[in-house]
């Protein structure tokens, strides 16, 4: 019984904490330019993020190791000191994006400009991390975060059609723009398949004292948690194509994105977004300066969890602290967050293979996965994928910069 309602709080906590910044911008824009042509990539990004979510549960469940100290021990200094830098660099770019959504949000609210709500938002989330623990992090803020369940909901009073919605299933990339089409693509794929998720997945695995026994549990939470959390971000796309694209309205601003709920919810709508968008960054931004003090620690041999009080893991703590602080920066200078979302998701999809190639290698050694190694299926799903989305980040983000 207890499994059970581990397994029903893992659902609600991955469908809550699916939608973040990356995930509404990147979705938003989307649906708004090219209708339902994209929805493909949500899937894709989907399917990847669930393979590589139950590897990183695996791995911690059974070896008892996190993917940064498994690195660490499989690979070396040198190589885990490369990761550190290139999935560092591109998660302070995420954390940025996310604090910006958040002051963002607060701006849609009060109408006080999103600079100023930088410090509040920076000392808020340094508080909760220096003073709550890591089930608090995780369950709470993410359950908050099921109001972006309003976005499944208004699917269905907006009836979108069902033929067009199918064909956007199939593979493609519009013809009247490739490298705006193929820019987006990748920062779909960045979005979902970000490489913080996946460092915090496995710390707080491990912070959780998993056992072997919870192979099948994460086997359940990341297949149905994460697919519901796909389609959370797959209504995002649907919603904007039938709210945005008809009027033209291309989501060069989160003030232009803020009137996708107003056709299915009225009055409701426009506070249902600004809640979503607030909730989702402020959630993913705790998420996100948790992974880099994980990642830092666990490197570099440091004592660390954010179940241990700041005085036992002093180091780790100072890593949070230096993050949001730099996050918060590119808030204060006045940095677009729309466009920092964009260049920081395909960064991140650039970024894969350094996380992705080590990590697979891992998960078919049996030293630390014993008879529970990955299958030929996972491997090919997730090195496809990767491939992908790295060649599109290599090709479509000097496209994008030279069209403007």
């Amino acid at each position: 019984m207890k499994k059970w309602g581990e397994i029903a709080l893992g659902i609600a906590t991955s469908v809550g904490g699916f939608l973040d910044v990356g995930s509404i911008a990147t979705s938003a824009q989307a649906g708004a330019d090219f209708r339902f042509q994209l929805l493909w990539a949500v899937v894709v990004g989907t399917i990847c993020l669930i393979f590589l979510t139950e590897m990183c549960g695996r791995l911690a469940a059974v070896s008892k190791h996190t993917i940064a100290d498994a690195v660490r021990e499989r690979f070396g200094a040198g190589v885990f000191m490369l990761i550190l830098l290139g999935v560092g660099v591109s998660s302070l770019l995420v954390l940025g994006a996310e604090i910006g959504g958040t002051c963002l949000a607060l701006q849609l609210a009060t109408g006080i400009q999103f600079q100023w709500w930088a410090l509040p938002v920076a000392i808020a989330a340094w508080f909760l991390l220096w003073r709550a623990t890591f089930g608090v992090i995780d369950n709470g803020v993410a359950l908050l975060s099921l109001i972006t369940l309003a976005f499944v909901v208004a699917i269905f009073r907006l009836h979108p059609p069902a033929a067009e919605m199918a064909a956007g299933l199939l593979p493609r990339f519009p013809h009247n723009d490739l490298a705006h089409g193929a820019f987006l693509v990748v920062s779909i794929l960045g979005a979902s398949v970000t490489p913080y998720l996946f460092y915090f997945y496995s710390s707080g695995a491990v912070e959780d004292h998993w056992t072997s026994g919870y192979v099948k549990v994460n086997r359940i939470v990341a297949a149905v948690g994460m697919s519901f959390g796909g389609a959370i971000a797959a209504a995002v796309l649907i919603v904007a194509a039938m709210v945005l694209a008809p009027r033209g309205i291309a989501v060069d601003s989160y003030g232009q994105a803020a009137v996708m709920l107003t056709d299915a919810f009225g009055k409701w709508g426009f506070p249902l977004f600004v809640i979503s968008l607030g909730i989702a960054c402020f959630g993913s931004a705790l998420e996100v300066a948790l992974t880099l003090s994980y990642l830092t620690s666990q490197g570099l041999g440091w004592n660390w969890g954010e179940n241990l009080k700041p005085v036992q893991d002093a180091r780790f703590s100072v890593v949070y602290t230096l993050a949001i602080a730099a996050g918060t920066v590119f808030v204060i200078i006045g940095i677009d967050p729309l466009k920092l979302t964009n260049i920081a998701m395909v960064l991140s999809a650039a970024t894969l293979p350094l996380l992705v190639v080590p990590f697979l290698i891992i998960m078919n050694d049996r030293e630390y996965l014993k008879q529970q190694t990955n299958g030929w299926l996972s491997n090919s799903v997730v090195l496809a994928v990767t491939l992908l989305a790295f060649v599109l980040a290599v090709v479509s983000l000097p496209l994008e910069i030279m069209g403007g």
